[in-house]
């Protein structure tokens, strides 16, 4: 029986699911795995205002180097979250000859280049399946599962929160703001949730996937971010009218030596198996050459979903030791990549005006679009009563992204147009 002692920094709640996790598995894996896992030390800052029952000997400190410099612990388990003091954290673990699991998805996505080349340096391993889908295990697949295998493209729903939302405003009719205050109630959604619904967490997500499936580190500022705030209840049910639903999609493609990478509320068709997820679920949609599409999907968001990842992870270490050459911690880039940028990508889009109700306010419009190439593939005016302005919805061919926000703030300016026009970008996904 082999017994490997570990140092927790970070008694949230998914630190707090580690350990549940441990302690409800113990005799299952020491009996299928023969290790057994020892949690030696437990830092948080407010330690000592928490439930601590059933933690038995494991020693309780608000400081950080006491779990760094205990020298029985094999691994060190980082769950603080954020940069700093996270990376240094990491660093200093590595460098004392420390294995570390994290789940931090922000230091890998800013970091993990060079944090990847230290544990390349210092012989040991930086696990981190649970930074990017909690539990489903996405990068397992891309880096084991379907190794040698060329990924050609990458779409994930992989923000719980705002697929919630999203659903909640599709099937029950809420607001944007009772959605999210009911996500926030059944915490699904932080007391900030910023970084959810403005899509940032989803750019940290993907910044770690291209990084993985192209071999290019993707700058999280070089990765186009929008939110779902602009969504509103008249572009949903255009959508389902269209036979389309509404996601917040984080997208990575692959042409040759080019990458482009984004993050954006997209419209699908309802017959993709991507428009099916719902609620705080993730899904991971993968094209690859030759093994062809693959959907992957689970809860990505709470307590044991995130612990199961990372229990996960110390298996993986357990069995694999620390000479292991890990096929996930690419520590070098694979050459003469560039990043497309989002104003070089051509896509279809949905478009929606709200215009005075007048002969000839289609011409206007349609006139400023075909100055720019932008061609289209249907026009509707949705049933209205008589009103100050009046929707007005389009779908356009492909088009040059640059070209339509060019055309989009030309048709802005006209005094027959409103509120601000409504762009959505439209997927295939085939």
């Amino acid at each position: 029986m082999r017994k490997i002692n570990i140092g927790l920094i970070g008694h949230g709640v998914v630190g707090a699911g580690v350990v549940k996790f441990l302690q409800k598995r113990q005799n299952y894996i020491r009996d299928k795995y023969r290790v057994e896992f020892v949690v030696r030390t437990i830092c948080d800052r407010s330690i000592h205002r928490k439930d601590t029952r059933g933690l038995g000997a494991a020693k309780l400190t608000k400081k950080i180097g006491d779990v760094l410099d205990d020298r029985s612990a094999e691994v060190i388990i980082e769950l603080i979250g954020g940069l700093h003091p996270a990376k240094e954290i990491v660093t200093t673990a590595l460098r004392r000859g420390k294995h570390v699991v994290t789940a931090n998805k922000v230091l890998i996505a800013h970091y993990g280049k060079e944090l990847f080349q230290l544990a390349k340096k210092q012989n040991r391993q930086l696990y981190f399946e649970a930074s990017v889908g909690a539990g489903v295990p996405i990068i397992k697949t891309i880096t084991e599962g379907m190794v040698g295998n060329t990924y050609n493209r990458i779409y994930g729903i992989i923000n719980g929160t705002c697929n919630f939302i999203l659903t909640e405003m599709t099937k029950n009719k809420l607001s944007f703001t009772k959605a999210l205050k009911l996500a926030q109630g059944k915490g699904f959604a932080e007391s900030n949730p910023t970084l959810d619904i403005n899509g940032m967490d989803s750019t940290h997500k993907l910044a770690i996937l291209a990084y993985l499936a192209f071999g290019k580190f993707v700058k999280v500022s070089d990765i186009y971010t929008e939110g779902i705030t602009h969504i509103s209840h008249d572009d949903i049910a255009y959508a389902e009218s269209l036979n389309l639903t509404i996601k917040l999609l984080a997208i990575a493609k692959r042409y040759e030596n080019i990458v482009e990478a984004r993050v954006h509320p997209t419209l699908i068709p309802k017959v993709h198996p991507l428009a099916s997820i719902s609620g705080i679920y993730n899904a991971f949609y993968l094209n690859a050459n030759p093994l062809g599409d693959v959907l992957l999907s689970g809860e990505g968001a709470g307590q044991m979903a995130a612990a199961s990842g990372v229990v996960s992870d110390l298996l993986n270490l357990a069995s694999r030791g620390a000479d292991a050459n890990l096929l996930c911690n690419l520590y070098s880039e694979a050459p003469n990549f560039r990043i497309r940028k989002i104003d070089q990508i051509k896509t279809r889009f949905y478009i929606r005006f709200m215009a005075t109700d007048k002969p000839g306010v289609l011409g206007k419009i349609t006139s400023v679009l075909g100055r720019y190439g932008i061609g289209l593939n249907s026009v509707t005016q949705p049933a209205h009563t008589a009103a100050w302005a009046v929707p007005v919805v389009m779908l356009t061919d492909y088009t040059l992204e640059k070209n339509l926000r060019l055309a989009l703030k030309k048709i802005w300016e006209l005094p027959i147009v409103k509120s601000k026009p409504v762009a959505i970008r439209m997927e295939k996904l085939w």
